[in-house]
């Protein structure tokens, strides 16, 4: 579902510059690395943000996760965001050829390395715990030793982590009037670190369809059956404990049976895609997102078309930008 086409994506980001959007995020899954697609974007834009949405902190050191960040962000000229996750057992092994052992910690110790190298400290001094570095120090100046670091979090103890060291939330698939959870896990975090619970910025990966109802809710229904029946056991445990229970067996009962996977989508119910997405004509998901950001969310961040010519992706854009 994070295919693109690298050309169209750079075309979207031009276009989102200048029609005023905040950011541009960039996945990476197996296809295109993000930092160099990245690094185009910041070529050919101006003012809008720029972030990794998301990298993963297996496949690189911590060490080249801070270079990755520092290199960016001298280059965009101070508007990359680095966005981290552990992502899953299923890709780390099995396409980067790396243990999935202790996620959490794993994070922890790339953002303490990374603050700690672009702050112009010693390796070392990060204070680590999978691994005892040598003082090694970046040789170079960042632009910005704050550059700001959003985590993808789904359990309570990493969103707590970010809370303690990160700057944002990259919630996906987490149903939006149920954010104060989270956001309360949050507070817990920083309130321990001695941090303002208020300054961590909430950005949830949203898929908008404005695309009509009906077109809109068959779309929905086949991007959420896939995360729940094709991405591993973290959004059905999520949605569970929403009371989504028994939809998630369903759909993923029939996604992971090629026989039946066809039909995973149909059985997604009505709840769940008001729940999880928003569709509609242009104008309605432009104000359900207004209306949705009373519920927590500071940064809604759309997901673009998948699998579209150009003009329609262009339409998306126009119609759900910030000045439309």
């Amino acid at each position: 579902m994070e295919n693109y086409d690298r050309k169209l994506y750079l075309k979207a980001a031009v276009l989102a510059d200048e029609l005023g959007y905040d950011s541009f995020w960039v996945p990476e899954a197996w296809g295109y690395e993000s930092f160099q697609v990245l690094t185009e974007m910041a070529l050919r834009t101006k003012r809008i943000k720029l972030g990794t949405g998301i990298t993963n902190v297996y496949s690189r050191s911590p060490a080249v996760i801070a270079m990755n960040a520092a290199t960016l962000d001298e280059i965009s000229e101070g508007r990359f965001i680095l966005g981290l996750g552990p992502s899953g057992k299923r890709v780390i092994e099995g396409l980067h050829g790396r243990p999935f052992e202790k996620p959490l910690t794993q994070v922890r110790d790339v953002i303490r390395v990374v603050r700690t190298l672009l702050a112009g400290g010693k390796l070392s001094d990060a204070g680590a715990e999978l691994v005892q570095y040598r003082p090694f120090k970046l040789e170079m100046t960042p632009a910005r030793a704050d550059i700001p670091i959003y985590v993808a979090a789904l359990r309570q103890k990493a969103i707590e982590s970010i809370g303690e060291l990160a700057d944002g939330w990259l919630p996906t698939f987490w149903p939006y009037d149920r954010l104060n959870e989270g956001r309360e896990w949050i507070r817990v975090g920083a309130e321990r670190a001695g941090r303002d619970p208020s300054k961590i910025v909430t950005a949830p990966f949203t898929t908008a369809l404005p695309l009509g109802l009906e077109a809109g809710a068959m779309m929905a229904k086949r991007i959420i059956s896939f995360y729940i029946g094709g991405m591993g056991d973290y959004y059905i445990e999520l949605l569970t404990r929403f009371g989504f229970e028994e939809d998630c067996k369903k759909i993923a009962d029939l996604y992971q049976n090629k026989e039946t996977r066809a039909a995973s989508a149909a059985a997604v119910p009505d709840k769940m895609i008001e729940a999880l997405t928003i569709s509609g004509d242009p104008a309605h998901c432009i104000a359900e997102l207004k209306r949705r950001r009373s519920f927590g969310i500071d940064l809604p961040i759309l997901n673009l078309p998948n699998d579209m010519p150009w003009e329609m992706v262009e339409m998306f854009i126009r119609g759900m930008a910030p000045t439309a």
